[in-house]
């Protein structure tokens, strides 16, 4: 089956953070500081996917007040964080949202990411991913985690679904 096809299909798109949704370096300070960088234009894939119609959700092994604020600018509502078997969130997601298998879309890139990977209809990950991780893949990104590859799959899963050309055109076509 075709990636295209794949991601015509797709309803809910999950994304991993730490490698995926930022270049997998944290910064750590004084006070228990932790800095993540999000690029811009990851944000607003996520923002026009969801304006398509796709649900977005996140699973991630690790709680963070960064990763909270992000996903809250974000509108992201299905957020687990602190879950490094992701496999109970993935079910709860899917329950929740009524969904299948077949009609989710997950980005990952390590180890952890794996059992998800497996089981969805459209399996995504980043150039830097684990060899593991891209094995299973359908698609590997071009561009690299942190640096506009959750735009990439986003514009992806919208471009099979016909939605991207309409809202470019609300971009265009907006007043200023």
């Amino acid at each position: 089956m075709l990636v295209q096809e794949r991601a015509a299909a797709i309803r809910l798109l999950i994304i991993d953070i730490d490698g995926v949704l930022t270049s997998g370096l944290i910064y750590y300070g004084s006070n228990q500081l932790e800095i993540k960088a999000f690029h811009v234009h990851d944000g607003l894939g996520l923002k026009l996917i969801q304006k398509s119609g796709i649900q977005v959700g996140v699973i991630t092994a690790k709680k963070s007040e960064a990763v909270t604020r992000r996903l809250n600018d974000l509108g992201i509502e299905h957020a687990y964080c602190g879950y490094e078997d992701k496999r109970p969130a993935y079910e709860d997601i899917k329950k929740r949202l009524q969904l299948s298998d077949e009609e989710i879309a997950y980005m990952g890139d390590d180890l952890p990411d794996l059992p998800i990977l497996m089981r969805v209809h459209l399996a995504l990950t980043v150039p830097q991913a684990h060899e593991l991780v891209k094995q299973h893949a359908h698609y590997i990104t071009k561009k690299n985690a942190g640096n506009g590859a959750v735009r990439e799959a986003c514009e992806l899963i919208m471009k099979a679904q016909l939605t991207y050309d309409h809202l470019i055109k609300t971009y265009l076509h907006s007043p200023s």
